[in-house]
């Protein structure tokens, strides 16, 4: 028979001995939290220790993952390959226990959590792709897709604002099978949160359309046990179950105490904790019976083994779905994605279209919606603008019951309305990425990527293949003004390290940047586009564009048999005003090359050679974009057209030239360099 109380003293022994001998961490939400992992861990959670990438495996998340002693402790116990040597390594250089817990670092873990409210969000998108699949696979007597996803998150993940965008989108879409544990003991770094956090939380989520049970003790494995089963029963609306616990449960002078939170428990205060919780062992020793207690591996090999035998009767009932099945969960494209990437390019080559560059992304989706059907659109109330969905993405609706609403065809929405949710929608989207199955792409102004900036951050660090399309990119879209107006935006977003950022020029580096955003397996993309029309720019080839930059207009294109005296350098809509500039210094003698530079990230990548080949040395640059200029001189720039200052609110015809993006002021900006560099 299970010790629940020994297997929980067991989690609070090696969180206190981990935090101790790294001398950093937070010991007591995992002391807090122990029971309630019993319950969850030890009597419902469906996993293999030994193969943690299964596809029907419940997701856990450690939302408040400041306690990421818990889950580490739970993957040792339970027999993941993490040995106690990392949990005594906790916290050191190159451990697979860092810190906060880390995605492809620790076997087990399903997300990188630590920034409060990400979690509970990721878990919603993992919930969102569970229940989306299961619509689409799923056939009678075959539930090939049927698990759930359970968070442990606290007070510190409600109070984020992210967790309300989310949790009100998980009631909106009926995540029945979303099961969020509330780790609620009213500490946090400051102490008691009573005087800063008064939500009815069990009222705010009633009002989210949620199930709630509790409060309840959190310290009663079988209590929460019970819950958990209710919750499991539950057929239209995720649930929270509020878990009354007490912060560093166990000892005697921190417990309920601020100073359990964030800092080592102390020597004499651990053996005193030992000692109240009757654990005789020495530090990092837990007993064979415990290890026998918690030990998921057989249990686990059994559930895998049994969903193996249904997913080959559904093989063989089904082998085209189940192909198919396989395929999105590994993350490949289809076999025709290829093809329809180069056919895309050529079509915006051919057709040569003067438009925005957000409607050349629409039509760059329309024919890659249609042969990939993991991709899963979305915009944050601004479809119309963004222009995110195609006739191959209906809307996302479900039924009274909970249930994917089908359309003629039988098809599940593709195109999901996040409301004015940005940052939900982007640490939703994480979710949806991390789960599998799915290439998720959501839209807003660029300027609305502040809001979302965390979570695009954590798809660098986690290295997810997730989408932003950001409209609306320059002073272009005009009478707004500078509330919308995004300036440092672009700059700031390749400083992301791991964000690919694509900003094209015309309808064919549009439907590059997309090709090269959906083949990146491991980086997510941020694709910055127009509100206002784009002349298609003339090229000789489109095979370089991939690389970031490419040489679009040599001398000789504007009747100047000479070689360049400069380059401009231009992305999105400023690099037809280098076209014509150039046209201009032709006119006075001035041979000048122009480079398209539609990804800075892209181009930083590529070889020496092909820099040099594209910026040659000695040759003084011009760099054309409206943003901020800082970001631009890496590249050894003389001069810098842009704008250093918020924009204004008026026509777009009437800005351009009142921040200098003419064509004139442009030319006289290479003259002046040239006139430098020759004294």
């Amino acid at each position: 028979m299970a010790n629940a109380s020994q297997m929980a003293n067991a989690i609070r022994a090696l969180a206190m001995d981990a935090v101790q001998l790294a001398n950093s961490g937070h010991p007591g939400a995992p002391m807090g939290m122990a029971d309630m992992a019993v319950a969850l861990w030890g009597r419902h959670l469906s996993h293999n220790p030994a193969h943690p990438h299964w596809a029907n495996r419940d997701r856990f998340v450690l939302s408040n993952g400041h306690g990421s002693m818990l889950i580490y402790a739970l993957l040792h116990l339970t027999g993941y390959d993490l040995p106690m040597a990392e949990l005594k390594n906790f916290r050191q250089l190159h451990s697979k226990t860092a810190g906060h817990p880390e995605v492809g670092v620790t076997p087990g873990v399903e997300t990188t959590t630590g920034p409060l409210g990400q979690g509970v969000t990721n878990a919603v998108g993992m919930a969102l792709a569970e229940k989306l699949l299961a619509a689409e696979f799923n056939r009678d007597g075959h539930a090939i897709v049927d698990h759930h996803t359970y968070v442990f998150l606290g007070d510190g993940c409600l109070m984020e604002g992210i967790s309300h965008e989310a949790c009100a989108l998980a009631g909106a879409w009926k995540l029945n099978k979303l099961i969020a544990l509330y780790d609620d003991n009213g500490i946090s770094i400051d102490g008691q949160v009573s005087p800063w956090y008064v939500d009815d939380v069990a009222q705010r989520f009633n009002a989210y359309q949620w199930s709630v049970i509790g409060p309840i003790d959190g310290h009663n494995p079988d209590v929460v046990d019970a819950a958990i089963a209710q919750a499991r029963e539950e057929t239209e609306r995720p649930t929270l179950i509020i878990c009354k616990t007490h912060i560093g449960h166990g000892s005697p002078n921190r417990a309920d105490t601020a100073k359990a939170h964030g800092e080592p428990l102390g020597a004499d205060e651990i053996a005193l904790t030992r000692a109240a919780l009757g654990w005789n062992h020495a530090p990092f020793e837990i007993p064979a019976e415990v290890y026998a207690d918690w030990d998921a591996k057989a249990a686990g090999a059994g559930r895998e083994a049994a969903w193996n035998e249904r997913f080959a009767a559904y093989a063989a009932a089904y082998p085209e779905m189940a192909s198919e099945f396989t395929r999105r969960m590994a993350g490949e494209l289809p076999k025709s994605f290829a093809q329809t990437a180069v056919d895309a390019v050529v079509e915006a080559h051919t057709r040569q279209e003067t438009v925005a560059s957000r409607k050349a992304s629409q039509i760059t989706l329309e024919p890659l919606t249609a042969k990939i059907p993991e991709l899963l659109g979305g915009s944050a109330d601004l479809t119309g603008s963004n222009l995110t969905n195609t006739k191959s993405t209906p809307q996302l609706r479900f039924d009274a019951a909970g249930a994917v609403v089908m359309n003629e065809a039988g098809q599940g929405g593709r195109h999901i309305n996040y409301g004015v949710r940005e940052f939900g929608m982007a640490a939703i989207m994480n979710g949806i990425a991390l789960h599998g199955g799915f290439i998720p792409y959501g839209g807003t102004f660029l300027t609305f990527s502040d809001y979302s900036r965390n979570a695009i951050r954590m798809a660098a660090l986690m290295k997810q293949r997730v989408i932003h399309v950001f409209t609306h990119d320059s002073i272009g879209l005009g009478e707004d003004g500078p509330t919308h107006q995004p300036v440092e935006h672009a700059a700031s977003l390749r400083l992301i390290p791991g964000l690919d950022v694509w900003r094209p020029a015309d309808t064919a580096e549009t439907a590059v940047a997309w090709s090269v955003a959906l083949t990146n397996a491991q980086r997510p993309t941020a694709l910055l586009l127009s509100r206002q029309n784009l002349p298609y720019l003339p090229k000789k080839a489109l095979g370089d564009i991939s690389r970031g930059a490419y040489v679009l207009a040599e001398p000789q294109a504007v009747g100047l048999k000479k070689k360049a005296q400069a380059v401009i350098i231009a992305t999105g809509s400023e690099v037809s005003l280098a076209l014509e500039a150039q046209k201009l210094l032709a006119g006075k003698k001035i041979a000048v090359r122009v480079v398209s530079m539609p990804s800075t990230t892209a181009f930083d990548r590529e070889s020496v050679k092909y820099k040099k080949l594209v910026l040659p040395e000695g040759l003084p640059r011009i760099a054309v974009e409206m943003g901020v200029s800082e970001g631009w001189w890496k590249y050894g720039c003389a001069a810098v057209v842009g704008i250093d200052s918020f924009g204004e609110s008026a026509p777009a015809k009437v800005l351009l030239p009142h921040f200098g993006f003419t064509a004139d002021n442009v030319a006289a900006t290479v003259q002046a360099a040239l006139v430098r560099r020759r004294k």
